[in-house]
């Protein structure tokens, strides 16, 4: 099969051309890795390529497709966001702090996807630590926009959702502590899925914030995230907060349309009053509203739901969220691995020389609020109060979904926004998550799909929100959706 078609193929047309012996394993992954050599010096979606790894994965899916034992995923391309840890491979979370750090073993979500025979191709761009909305702060430099590269990819995990909108690559890992996977997937044309909190494992994967980190999938349809995400989850006891429940096939679960029919009839999609209030951009609101109209169609109703507490959700996540990060970053201190200061005077002064060298602006803003909500005097008022607004904003979520079956809004309130433009407004910059951080304190399941062009001609996600454990029910609602749009196919000039 010629190499174009190979490029813009879906995992199922991959699998199809693999096993057919179309083309081999070790062909498709050297066209990502020459196709990652061309476009990745302007978009600087990739910190570490593994060209060697990559090959030797793909003779080994070349020899298990020979022997009638291929899975779903095996020779299929992938990558990994920078802060699952990689056996033998540079594991740098975007920072200066571990710069020089190989892992010395796999994450478990990266030893699945061994084992499932994908190939990673190597490790994607994100803001430092996995703190940050528009990929700006990796110590390695910005990813740009495959749509137009002087905006900004999203983030924190810009570097995948670029890589799959530019199609370096045809999937690819990411986490989402407060919107990290939806809000880029929004900004870069791509479909992406955070998980219910606990069914990936946190193992190996380095913390941010760990009530609220949540490995997650990026592709181009819903159809390549099911297939991702089946291969991601299970019971992992090496994570505390792994949950302990039957794996699910959600490519299985996705229905295949039927013409003439309607696919989602009975299908209650919750709009909430908070949502599609003031803050949100025309051109975002027209494309969400035409996509809610093609749901009617499909067959779903909508009805008006609240999320009272919603706009409670950024200030109770930058209390929590730095909190844990101030919890976390203790570790990064120079003694053990990562950077250390090339001189200092005593341990305390290699400690400070080294966090303060080897960590980034957001990194330390991050921690300073989250120490200083931690401190003795504050505790009370800060991190306990924001901890009883979580609980009221989960139990709207509850109290809605009693209403609905999903609920349905824009992933965030604008486009994405240029390079540099709010380098100088952090706050402005939270608060482009308004729309995704509350799904994370309620630890719920979250999607968000492609659905149109804003006037400046970057795309526009719609977002949707289950229940605990629905995520097969969101894949086949935009599956269904997908079917009847072409979204999800438009590529930017790029790709």
């Amino acid at each position: 099969m010629l190499a174009e078609p190979m490029i813009h193929a879906s995992l199922a047309q991959l699998r199809r051309a693999l096993d057919s012996r179309q083309i081999s394993s070790v062909e498709l992954a050297t066209l990502f890795l020459d196709r990652i050599d061309a476009l990745n010096p302007q978009l600087n979606a990739f910190i570490s390529v593994d060209r060697a790894g990559a090959l030797s994965a793909a003779r080994a899916a070349d020899e298990r497709i020979a022997a009638g034992t291929a899975e779903a995923l095996t020779g299929i391309p992938l990558a990994h966001k920078d802060l699952f840890c990689t056996e033998g491979v540079l594991t740098t979370c975007g920072s200066k702090m571990l710069a020089n750090f190989v892992s010395p073993y796999d994450a478990h979500v990266v030893s699945l996807l061994k084992a499932a025979g994908a190939v990673s191709l190597g490790k994607t761009n994100m803001d430092e630590f996995a703190m940050g909305s528009s990929n700006e702060s990796s110590y390695y430099g910005a990813v740009s926009n495959p749509w137009k590269t002087t905006h900004v990819s999203g983030g924190s995990s810009g570097g995948s959702a670029a890589a799959v909108a530019a199609r370096l690559v045809p999937i690819a890992t990411g986490t989402d502590t407060g919107g990290s996977v939806r809000q880029p997937a929004a900004f870069c044309g791509i479909t992406g899925i955070k998980p219910t909190y606990g069914l990936v494992s946190r193992y190996g994967m380095i913390a941010y914030a760990s009530s609220l980190d949540q490995g997650g999938a990026f592709g181009a349809s819903a159809e390549d995230c099911a297939l991702l995400l089946s291969a991601m989850t299970g019971f992992d006891p090496r994570d505390s907060t792994s949950l302990e429940r039957a794996r699910e096939d959600y490519a299985a679960a996705l229905v295949a349309p039927d013409t003439g029919t309607k696919p989602l009839a009975g299908l209650r999609i919750g709009l909430p009053r908070e949502f599609f209030a003031e803050g949100m951009a025309d051109d975002v609101r027209a494309a969400v509203e035409a996509a809610l109209e093609q749901y009617r169609a499909l067959g779903a109703t909508t009805v008006e739901v609240s999320l009272p507490n919603a706009r409670l959700a950024i200030p109770a996540y930058y209390v929590i969220a730095p909190a844990e990060c101030s919890s976390n970053m203790s570790r990064f201190d120079g003694a053990r691995y990562g950077h250390r200061a090339a001189e200092y005077s005593d341990l305390a002064d290699m400690y400070s020389r080294s966090r303060a060298e080897g960590l980034g602006a957001e990194v330390k803003r991050r921690i300073l609020v989250g120490t200083y909500v931690l401190s003795h005097g504050y505790y009370d008022a800060y991190y306990l109060q924001a901890q009883r607004l979580r609980r009221l904003i989960a139990q709207d979520f509850q109290a809605a979904l009693t209403q609905c079956d999903v609920i349905a809004g824009p992933t965030t309130p604008t486009t994405a926004w240029a390079l540099g433009e709010m380098a100088d407004d952090p706050v402005q910059m939270y608060l482009s998550d308004i729309y995704t951080i509350a799904v994370n304190l309620a630890g719920l399941p979250g999607l968000s799909q492609p659905c149109g062009f804003g006037a400046d001609g970057l795309p526009v996600g719609l977002q949707l929100v289950g229940d605990y454990f629905s995520e097969a029910r969101l894949l086949n609602t935009a599956h269904q959706l997908q079917h009847v749009t072409d979204w999800h196919t438009r590529r930017p000039a790029t790709a």
